[in-house]
């Protein structure tokens, strides 16, 4: 198949585009640079110059291929609500002309876990929590693309967790080890029971692939490599391979300590993925996320240096 990816050069992008194109796919990836088409190219994929508040160059992108996995992301935390809302008319643009052009057309889009209720083990079937501000603005365009199932696209969600890691930013990791690189203790909020469910990056990319061969429309699907691991663990895994303090901040200085970040280091977030291991034949084998901290360290200190 002829796959148009958005986002195709970022964390997971690259890793997704690595999979389409050794499993026999072509690629034309969106990219914003013109690093990223070069980048594009070395791996055997083409390449066209534009973002997702683009829409016709979207449509375009769309419209020459059989399928669309769409990662891209607009990260902008001080907007989010208007970045949330950048990423439905991406959705919708692209999903009409799949829907327009008929036949065996996918489209995949990226969601989270986090959009799910804090602290219960969620799965596939589970709608985002739409009394959270994060959850209802995010999770909308869930619906948005599973709407194209009903107009013939064989529509579908990939779920990523909080922590989809490698080498490389890995999602929570990347600040979590920045924080503790800068404070120079590896903390975590109270007792540190609360948990991040985690996935390996290049496990997340088969399960886009999958998903756009052979999902159901309408499907859901959890990229979780990892059920439940508690942020002490992670913190103390961090410390060692640091060779600093590992401590605990309580729920009064937790804002001081981790900033902007205060929302991923108290989340608690368990998540399975057992409908999708059964629905896709989706076999994660990559590295645990306490497996990679080695790996999420030695990236995170090279950019600090």
């Amino acid at each position: 198949m002829r796959v148009f990816v958005t986002g195709s050069t970022g964390f997971v992008g690259e890793a997704v585009v690595k999979e389409l194109l050794s499993a026999g796919h072509t690629v034309l990836g969106l990219t914003r640079s013109d690093k990223g088409v070069e980048q594009l190219k070395s791996q055997g994929a083409e390449a066209v110059n534009g973002t997702i508040e683009d829409l016709e160059v979207l449509k375009k992108g769309a419209s020459q291929c059989d399928a669309v996995i769409h990662l891209a992301f607009v990260h902008n935390f001080t907007d989010f609500v208007g970045s949330c809302a950048t990423d439905r008319a991406a959705i919708t643009a692209m999903g009409s002309v799949l829907a327009a052009a008929g036949g065996d057309r996918a489209l995949v889009i990226t969601s989270g876990t986090m959009m799910l209720e804090k602290g219960k083990l969620g799965d596939e079937d589970d709608g985002p929590d739409m009394t959270n501000p994060m959850g209802a603005a995010r999770g909308a365009s869930e619906p948005v693309c599973l709407h194209f199932a009903k107009q013939g696209v064989r529509a579908s969600v990939v779920r990523l967790p909080p922590t989809t890691h490698g080498y490389g930013q890995s999602g929570f990791m990347g600040p979590f080890v920045s924080v503790a690189l800068q404070k120079g203790v590896s903390a975590y909020v109270g007792d540190g029971q609360n948990r991040w469910c985690a996935g390996h990056r290049d496990d997340a990319a088969k399960l886009f692939r999958l998903a756009m061969e052979k999902a159901k429309p309408g499907s859901i699907f959890h990229a979780v490599g990892e059920e439940s691991v508690m942020l002490k663990d992670i913190a103390a895994e961090v410390g060692k391979q640091l060779n600093i303090p590992v401590v605990s901040i309580s729920t009064e200085k937790v804002e001081d300590h981790f900033g902007w970040f205060v929302f991923g280091a108290g989340a608690d977030n368990p998540a399975s993925s057992a409908k999708t291991k059964e629905r896709l034949g989706w076999t994660p084998t990559g590295l645990t996320v306490i497996e990679d901290v080695p790996n999420i360290v030695k990236y995170m200190k090279s950019q600090e240096a």
